[in-house]
């Protein structure tokens, strides 16, 4: 560690130390590559805080755990790869059924099924789209660098007990395992962190004495009517945090309009960026937009951007995920009538495009010959 701070971590590594600091005082995990180093990362430090780390007997074990040990008060994580994933949604629903602030971080394999263990963003659609049963939506975060991946894992903690909610931090297997120098946030002190009052168990404080109402939380409503109440009004929740919690990075408006833009996050955002170094020395200009929050997702911003009719290519490690996002955002009522063209540029299985790739495909939107 140098004098301005900075320390050379994994993404895996900056994922654990931020959540410690940012008050998590359970985790448990189970062993997926590539997010390993976040599970042995916690193992050694949360013990060595005095804080509870576990080894569960499987994912479906963790996710559980995570629920419990967050209705009685701790702050509480879990993390996983793709097919890890997978068996936690059932978990997941319960949590956001019952409006348990958990983080959850998913460092995403290529896919579907066992896959590979290599890179990917196979796993857009389930995270932003809810993942389990049921009416609900989780926040989403992505990451494009370390620095990102500590940042975003501090800021999920807030936001998870804020809106009572499960936050997920998607980072692809790329940020996972890469090394970059990184500003570690501020120890937050446990007596410092929100107040839950909601927590399961007797709560004293609440009559004064001993004794008082006991709590008890649960997903289940058996009538259907008081069920659709409650899912009315946390959909009324989520239209506060699309108000207030949306996220973005746009590259290269303040000159002008860009010849083309590409839409991009995590490790594809970076390649997008190469592609623009290589279309700046051939003249060209590009835009990238980068949305952080993958829900809620920043269509209205890049509506406007895609006001100027000039292409958009979403780049993304899957088979055209990302893409169905951005024409939300740039179609008109009538879907024959977009206000841009929107193009795709997708590789799955762990197939990470390169800077050249992206470049060529935007000289061919583009018309332009090599």
């Amino acid at each position: 560690m140098n004098s301005e701070g900075i320390q050379l971590m994994k993404g895996n590594e900056a994922i654990g130390e931020a959540a410690m600091r940012a008050g998590c005082t359970c985790y448990f995990g189970y062993p997926i590559t590539p997010q390993n180093e976040i599970t042995a990362y916690m193992a050694k430090n949360m013990l060595e805080r005095n804080r509870i780390f576990i080894q569960a007997e499987s994912e479906v074990a963790a996710i559980n755990m995570v629920y419990g040990a967050s209705t009685a008060g701790a702050r509480s994580m879990t993390s996983s790869s793709s097919p890890g994933i997978s068996l936690k949604q059932e978990g997941m629903s319960y949590a956001a059924g019952a409006d348990i602030p958990l983080v959850l971080v998913n460092v995403v394999r290529g896919g579907p099924g066992l896959g590979s263990i290599a890179p990917s963003q196979g796993d857009y659609f389930q995270s932003t789209r809810g993942g389990g049963h049921g009416d609900y939506y989780s926040i989403v975060l992505a990451p494009k660098s370390v620095q990102e991946c500590a940042d975003l894992t501090y800021l999920a903690f807030d936001l998870a007990d804020k809106y009572r909610m499960p936050v997920i931090v998607l980072a692809d297997g790329m940020i996972g395992q890469m090394m970059e120098g990184v500003v570690l946030p501020p120890e937050r002190p446990l007596h410092s962190l929100p107040k839950r009052d909601w927590t399961v168990g007797h709560l004293p404080e609440r009559t004064g004495k001993a004794g008082g109402p006991a709590v008890h939380i649960t997903s289940l409503a058996l009538d259907p009517p008081v069920l659709e109440a409650r899912t009315r009004k946390r959909f009324a929740r989520y239209e506060e945090i699309k108000a207030r919690e949306i996220r973005f990075e746009a590259v290269g408006y303040d000159t002008g309009t860009p010849d083309l833009t590409m839409v991009a996050y995590g490790t594809s955002a970076r390649v997008a960026l190469g592609a623009r170094k290589l279309a700046e020395k051939a003249g060209i200009t590009l835009g990238i937009f980068r949305p952080i929050s993958l829900w809620p997702f920043p269509y209205k911003a890049l509506a406007k951007i895609a006001e100027s009719g000039r292409p958009l290519l979403t780049v993304e490690m899957s088979e055209g995920q990302l893409v169905e996002d951005v024409k939300l955002s740039v179609y008109e009522a009538d879907p024959s009538k977009p206000r841009a063209p929107v193009h795709l540029l997708g590789h799955s299985g762990g197939v990470i495009p390169s800077e050249e790739e992206v470049f060529a495909e935007v000289k061919r939107i583009l018309g332009v010959k090599s």
